[in-house]
């Protein structure tokens, strides 16, 4: 028996994590590969494992969420959506298989398992780390936000106990190239709600919420008033959140996101510089 499920995987050039996400989910009735114009071999591979491959230019994260979720034609209630270097372990289909027949939620947090040089991040604050993946397409759509985007669900969410497995085989190139491009959408999104236009359809209001909620008031509300935030982030990952715990792997990604955030901080005040000059008569 098969999750009443279907599956959908965004890609850019992902021939090298695209073949093992996709033998994860070779369960599923349906999957679709909604693809950026990809340059390698990521719509070859798609249709030699029987997704069906669905091309359209990128604009954003959450808008290219939100174009699949309206215009595809799922045949099941549910969809779940899995990045391109995540794979469905064998422990969450089965809990799949037993939780949707009878569910009285409108979907489900899946908590990721990150793999960083080789070793799972267990601390830093990467773990539990929950994401709305699974729930029924016709109540779920992204929140509008350039980055750090989140499903915004017409009715309750339930909590699933079994891992997604993320695990990017591109290596560090890839790696710190889609976090510095984080970082100029983050600077973007700050900027934006600076200038009285936040790029969310929905804010979180209170810390009296839900642990992902209250994730997102304090990154939206409290953070950016926060002084020195590089140095803050570091010692909030490695220290406060037990990140030396995870050896190499944890210091390496304390310092990336610590410096990803001063890169948020120096592209941030190009912006304010940029939009001052243009505003000069």
């Amino acid at each position: 028996m098969s999750p009443p499920v279907s599956v959908l995987v965004p890609t850019l050039d992902e021939e090298l994590n695209l073949p093992d996400c996709l033998d994860s989910v070779a369960w599923a009735d349906e999957v679709f590969v909604v693809d950026s114009y990809s340059r390698d071999r990521t719509v070859q591979i798609a249709r030699e494992r029987g997704a069906h491959v669905v091309q359209h230019p990128f604009e954003s994260y959450s808008r290219q969420k939100n174009w699949a979720l309206d215009t595809l034609p799922f045949r099941n209630p549910w969809v779940l959506i899995v990045d391109a270097d995540e794979r469905v372990t064998p422990e969450l289909k089965c809990e799949m298989e037993t939780v949707l027949p009878n569910a009285d939620c409108a979907g489900y947090y899946l908590n990721r398992r990150v793999i960083f040089l080789g070793r799972w991040i267990r601390h830093a604050g990467w773990y539990p780390n929950w994401n709305l993946r699974l729930f029924r397409h016709q109540l779920g759509r992204y929140d509008g936000r350039e980055v750090h985007e989140h499903v915004v669900l017409d009715g309750p969410a339930g909590y699933l106990r079994n891992d997604l497995l993320h695990l990017d085989r591109r290596g560090l190139e890839a790696f710190v190239a889609r976090h510095n491009r984080y970082s100029t959408l983050e600077a973007a999104a700050r900027f934006k709600a600076e200038s009285g236009a936040p790029d969310r359809a929905r804010l979180p209001v209170s810390l009296l919420a839900s642990p992902v909620q209250r994730k997102r008031f304090v990154r939206e509300r409290v953070w950016p008033r926060v002084p020195a935030k590089p140095l803050v982030l570091f010692v909030y990952m490695y220290l406060l959140r037990r990140g030396f715990l995870d050896g190499r792997a944890g210091l390496a990604l304390c310092v990336f996101h610590a410096f990803q955030e001063f890169m948020v901080g120096l592209k941030l005040a190009e912006l304010r510089r940029l939009s001052s000059e243009q505003a000069r008569p």
